[in-house]
Formats: structure tokens, sequence, C-alpha cells
């Protein structure tokens, strides 16, 4: 038996093509969106790190800021101790020797009036004498918490922009 040929109109035969072409067309938009998509994810993600270390690198260098600005402090405070220990340990010892002084003079007085003199004048001297020590080593003490706190003070005021630019 001989096969039969049939006749198809050309439009039938092309309707599946164009259905095919449809589809490997709709394929190749949703694969070129998709890839749009995943480049554009990808950048946003690559910002993202970028400024997520960027933040990392500050942090970690405002800390290493804060750290050597408490070291600064620290060694301004401990050499102003130092000095104002030297002060206090000078004005003792100058104390001790006119304290040695004046017992010396009271152990060679010829009467109760000399020795009143003398015992009255160490007291007005040793009076005098504390109060402009005491003078001095606040307004020291003051100056020494001024220049301790001067690096932390720095600090805060530049946490104080960081924060307020961030906001």
């Amino acid at each position: 038996m001989k096969a039969k040929i049939i006749d198809v109109p050309e439009t039938v035969q092309s309707e599946p093509a164009k259905a095919f072409d449809a589809t490997v067309s709709g394929l190749k938009d949703g694969m070129a969106k998709a890839t749009a998509g995943f480049e554009a994810t990808q950048t946003t993600m690559k910002e993202g790190m970028q400024k997520a270390m960027k933040t990392a690198e500050e942090m970690v260098a405002f800390g290493q800021g804060n750290l050597e600005a408490m070291m600064k402090s620290s060694q301004i405070w401990m050499t102003g101790v130092q000095d104002i220990s030297k002060q206090m340990a000078a004005s003792a010892q100058a104390a001790f020797d006119e304290t040695f002084s004046t017992f010396k003079s009271l152990t060679g007085v010829k009467s109760v009036k000399d020795a009143f003199d003398i015992q009255s004048s160490f007291a007005r001297s040793t009076i005098e004498k504390t109060v402009a020590e005491s003078g001095k080593l606040t307004e020291t003490s003051f100056k020494l918490t001024e220049q301790a706190l001067a690096p932390l003070t720095a600090r805060v005021t530049l946490a104080v922009e960081k924060f307020a630019k961030a906001a």
C-alpha cells in the first residue's frame, strides 16, 4: 500500500514552529532577566560587603584611637602624680627641717616669752605655708586632671561628631 500524502496547509505547519520559537524567545528573555537580576543582586551584595568592610575598618581605627587616647591620658596622669608626689615630699622635707630648726631654737631659750615668740612664729609660718602649699596642690591637681582628660575629651567629641553624621 502506498502511503497517502496529506496536504497540510502552511499555516498549520508553521504554528508549532512559531510556538517553539516563542518558547525559545521566552526562555531567552527569562534567562536574560534572570541574569540581569543575578548581576544586580551580585552588585548590591558586593556594595553591601564593601560598606560593611569599610565600617569594620572605621570601627577598628576608632577603637585604636580610643586605646591610644587612654594610653596617652594614663601617661599624663602618671607623670603628673609623680610630680605632685615630688612636690609633696619636698614640702614635707621643708616642714620637717623647719620643725627641727624650731625645736633646736626652743632648746636654747632663756625665757618663757622667747619660747612663746618662737612657737607663735613657727605656728604662723606653718599655717601660711600649709595654706600656700594647699593652694598650689589644688591648682596642680586641677591642671593635671584637665591635661589627663584632654585626650579622652577629644575622642568623645570625635565620637559625637561621627554619630551625629550617621544619624
